[in-house]
């Protein structure tokens, strides 16, 4: 393995793989505290599909191969489906969204990078699934750059200038002007900024736990996935969230599938 991120560490992944593991095992025969039993199962599906986004950050982190995120994709995708079903179920709203992308920051981001992953993995048809649960709670043509991270890929998307957080203007700007040699400045800046424009999310700081602790990594996935889509040269970037040769795996299966 060739780790992605120097804050993480071999140690760290075995430390993730053995408590994944174990929490597996914990939470398969113990229930979540809870007043109902309505309750629990959505207590229970955030807990597993946050574990298992965690498991997917871990590996990419980790420096596995990148074939080696697509299986735990598609599990993740599950666990959101499951995740809204038990979340309605609970709270009696029938096409709730299983991420509050207009009032929470961190949220909206998760929601970024899982599109992203999609995209840059190529898996349209989980990308399908994962949009319906937001687009059906009220967000489609709501917002900027989600329109822009799906409009290349899904039909009869939304033309919306738009968003809802202040964080996205610099990727905006990358997609959208007119001067060829802003994008790649837009696209680094953007980077530059990411980490402390979310220092409310409760995964900030977290490499500061020791090798016990809950860090993963820190990827601006959705960074990848503008420069994949609009055709932005990310040579000069190398920002520590960055995932380049994410962003290459992308562009190489790409035009694999052109010359087929």
């Amino acid at each position: 393995m060739n780790i992605r991120q120097t804050l993480f560490s071999a140690a760290r992944y075995e430390n993730f793989l053995r408590e994944y593991d174990e929490l597996l095992n914990l939470f398969s025969t113990n229930k979540f505290k809870s007043d109902s039993a309505l309750e629990e199962a959505s207590q229970r599906a955030r807990y597993f599909q946050t574990l298992t986004l965690e498991k997917l950050f871990a590996t990419y982190t980790a420096g596995e191969r990148i074939e080696k995120l697509i299986p735990i994709l598609e599990e993740l995708i599950e666990k959101y489906e499951i995740r809204q079903k038990t979340l309605a179920e609970y709270l009696g709203v029938p096409n709730i969204s299983p991420l509050a992308i207009d009032d929470w920051p961190n949220q909206y981001e998760e929601a970024v990078q899982v599109i992203s992953l999609c995209i840059l993995l190529h898996r349209t048809d989980l990308l399908l699934r994962f949009v319906k649960l937001i687009d059906d709670a009220g967000y489609a043509g709501e917002d900027t750059l989600y329109e822009d991270l799906l409009n290349k890929a899904l039909p009869h998307r939304y033309d919306t200038d738009e968003w809802y957080h202040d964080v996205y203007t610099l990727l905006i700007q990358a997609i959208y002007s007119d001067d060829k040699d802003e994008p790649p400045k837009l696209l680094k800046k953007y980077c530059q900024q990411w980490y402390r424009a979310f220092k409310q999310a409760p995964w900030h700081d977290s490499h500061l736990q020791g090798e016990e602790g809950t860090y993963v990594g820190y990827w601006a996935f959705e960074a990848g996935a503008v420069a994949f889509l609009y055709g932005i040269d990310d040579s000069k970037i190398d920002h520590m969230v960055y995932p380049k040769d994410l962003v290459e795996y992308a562009r190489t299966h790409q035009l694999r599938s052109e010359n087929l």
